[in-house]
């Protein structure tokens, strides 16, 4: 464990407190590879959580379950390619007929690439990896999880508090594991007015799986009616969403 410990430090002392100028090129290729892979995907929710969820792990079977709901409405699945809920995630999404994808991020402990996906991708930096989970999905479902989790949380609601990103949806799953954060938020947060209420309104904490695929369904209509009026109804990702969206009307006429 130790000599782990030690090999990451010592890529952290490479990287970033060297002169290094080939790192700025090693930043650049994380962000080249996963613009130039990701670009053309349709609607896809990316699902965050711990990588020390087993499958005994009832979260980790709630993952499987929701990704595999989501992927039959014609979601594409997007996780960080590990272990635990990423592994539960990708492997509800596998065999279906979206993507199942996996963006790993290189450490020498914790983080192996789980075999549930249709297309992975590894990445040497936190942050270009994030704004890759983050760039090209409508909504985000985020599982009981440690730090990173937690990172990646807070990283989301700030990009929609700020606008950086518009109609997506922040989901929590895990009513009991989540509750007291929320509690912190709400009562020290709202009602200091470091945060509006509009903010805080911006969490929807749910267990009810069928109830956020519905959500996350109804949404498309938000995010068609977003890129059009943005201008970009010629794009290939606004046809992808308007032939998901008419794709569920039909469905829903059937019934």
């Amino acid at each position: 464990m130790q000599k782990r410990y030690n090999a990451l430090t010592k890529n952290y002392i490479k990287d970033f407190k060297s002169a290094d100028v080939w790192s700025v090129f090693k930043i650049m290729a994380d962000f080249v590879k996963g613009f130039e892979e990701l670009e053309d995907l349709g609607p896809t929710v990316t699902i965050f959580g711990s990588a020390r969820s087993n499958e005994e792990s009832n979260y980790y079977q709630q993952a499987q379950v929701l990704s595999n709901k989501l992927a039959k409405r014609g979601f594409n699945i997007l996780t960080g390619g590990g272990p635990g809920i990423m592994e539960a995630a990708n492997r509800g999404a596998y065999n279906t007929n979206v993507e199942s994808i996996g963006l790993n991020i290189n450490l020498p402990m914790e983080q192996i690439a789980n075999p549930y996906t249709t297309t992975e991708l590894s990445f040497d930096y936190f942050f270009s990896r994030k704004v890759m989970l983050v760039k090209y999905s409508m909504a985000y479902v985020i599982f009981p999880g440690g730090y990173g989790t937690l990172d990646e949380l807070f990283e989301t609601l700030t990009l929609v508090q700020t606008r950086k990103v518009s109609g997506v949806k922040i989901f929590l799953v895990g009513v009991e594991f989540y509750q007291p954060l929320l509690a912190f938020i709400e009562q020290k947060l709202l009602t200091t007015d470091m945060i509006s209420k509009d903010d805080f309104d911006l969490i929807r904490l749910n267990d009810n799986l069928e109830e956020i695929v519905t959500e996350i369904g109804a949404s498309l209509s938000n995010q068609v009616q977003n890129l059009k009026e943005n201008g970009l109804d010629k794009t290939a990702y606004y046809k992808s969403l308007l032939k998901l969206k008419l794709k569920e009307t039909r469905n829903g006429n059937e019934k």
